[in-house]
């Protein structure tokens, strides 16, 4: 489910908080790394969880409105809710309830002003009314709305947004991933196929898991080493003024250039452009750029890069 974008995300999160903090220890800052990538995981099935709290809440709502003899239009759309083909799936997956109950999963059944808020944003958008006239849709039409409803109404909540920031610190850098995650899995699911639905597992010995424990491992270890690289390479900046994460990024990027071999000067650079533009300063991405170009040229002049494999021509 991570990307190798995603993994090096966490390493820079991981190397800014040995940086950023006095008496730092390595161990601790590979349990965070190792917590985080968990977690990326976790946020998918409580995602997933709300998905059947929401239809949960539903249930209990076409209840009150039967007891109450109510056949007004917000009953009809509730029901027809209630009959969607893809969300009665998740609601009764045995795999997603097992998980529910063993994992630290948010207790989303709690937030009623939340899931009241969210079902009325649901059921009132054009998308629903439209839907809600198809008298009996199909499996694929079903999944064609849900799939529509869950980009613009669910992962779109500037609620969930707020709350998963509460929730842990790197969900928010999880959620675009997680979310694009989702949204392709909805559109894969088969009719009257449980496991269609995926749970992706974290195992530490994943390749691109221990890709990130490397390369975490190499630039905590080689710190002083990469400090030393980066002298005279910024000759148009002082010290003080390069922000902190700059230079932490730098660092991973020359630890990546240095000490793996089998990635391509270009990916690494590529890389850590974008993860300079997305998470530091506005001028990040142009210094980043021109420090790492510099130091390219250099490493390949002193013959110290030693790329091989695939994909480096």
């Amino acid at each position: 489910m991570l990307t190798r974008r995603h993994i090096r995300i966490k390493v820079m999160q991981s190397a800014y908080s040995f940086s950023h903090r006095e008496n730092s220890k390595f161990e601790d800052e590979m349990k965070f790394f190792e917590a985080s990538v968990s977690q990326s995981y976790d946020l998918y099935v409580s995602l997933l969880g709300l998905i059947k709290s929401l239809m949960d809440f539903n249930v209990d709502q076409l209840k009150t409105y039967k007891e109450l003899g109510s056949e007004e239009v917000k009953f009809k759309h509730l029901k027809h809710l209630s009959q969607n083909k893809v969300l009665l799936m998740i609601q009764k997956h045995p795999v997603l309830e097992k998980k529910l109950k063993s994992k630290k999963a948010i207790r989303w059944d709690l937030e009623f002003v939340f899931l009241k808020e969210l079902l009325d944003r649901i059921t009132t958008n054009k998308t629903f009314v439209e839907y809600q006239k198809i008298p009996d849709p199909t499996w694929e039409e079903d999944i064609k709305w849900f799939a529509k409803c869950f980009k613009n109404d669910i992962a779109a909540s500037d609620f969930l947004y707020d709350f998963l920031e509460d929730q842990h610190l790197t969900w928010i850098d999880d959620l675009p991933l997680v979310n694009t995650f989702l949204s392709k899995t909805l559109k894969q699911l088969k009719s009257d196929q449980m496991g269609s639905l995926p749970f992706p597992e974290y195992f530490k010995s994943e390749e691109d898991v221990l890709f990130g424990r490397e390369l975490l491992e190499k630039v905590i270890a080689n710190d002083e080493k990469l400090q030393f690289e980066l002298e005279g390479k910024t000759p148009n900046w002082d010290a003080d003024r390069i922000a902190l994460l700059d230079r932490v990024i730098l660092k991973i990027a020359i630890t990546e250039l240095l000490f793996f071999p089998s990635i391509p000067s270009k990916v690494t650079l590529n890389e850590y452009l974008e993860i300079a533009k997305d998470y530091s300063t506005p001028n990040s991405n142009n210094f980043v750029n021109g420090v790492l170009d510099k130091l390219v040229k250099e490493f390949e002049q002193e013959n110290r890069l030693n790329k091989s494999g695939r994909g480096l021509l």
